[in-house]
């Protein structure tokens, strides 16, 4: 069983930076495709990015390409979200999804989730 813990979440102002973790714990954490999520109020699931198990090969959305950068480090178990230049629209609440088998863009396609970290954009 795969676990999943988001940290790194917070308020920060228009233009700046956060760091999100995404740290899992279980077995074949290398194994895994792992899928950022984000949720505003009132909106639907919306895939940001993901990256594959060896991290070799990533994607990204289009409304945060060239301000987010996906990582991640096998030996720490652990996957990250670099977002830089901030919008007000990106406020939501960030989740890490995990799969085996690629990088599906439906969330139900996802068999492991963490509980979201709230990141808000504000002046």
């Amino acid at each position: 069983q795969l676990q999943l813990v988001e940290s790194g979440g917070g308020l920060v102002q228009p233009g700046g930076s956060l760091r999100l973790s995404c740290a899992a714990s279980g077995f074949n954490f290398y194994a895994y495709y792992i899928r950022w999520f984000r949720q505003a109020p009132g909106k639907e699931r919306e895939g940001v990015s993901c990256i594959s198990s060896s991290g070799s090969s990533s994607d990204y959305a289009d409304s945060v390409k060239g301000r987010f950068t996906i990582s991640r480090d096998n030996a720490k178990n652990t996957v990250y979200l670099q977002m830089n230049s901030l919008r007000p629209e990106d406020t939501a609440v960030y989740y890490c999804a995990a799969r085996r088998y690629g990088c599906s863009a439906y969330a139900s396609d996802y068999n492991y989730w963490g509980q979201g970290t709230q990141v808000t954009v504000s002046s």
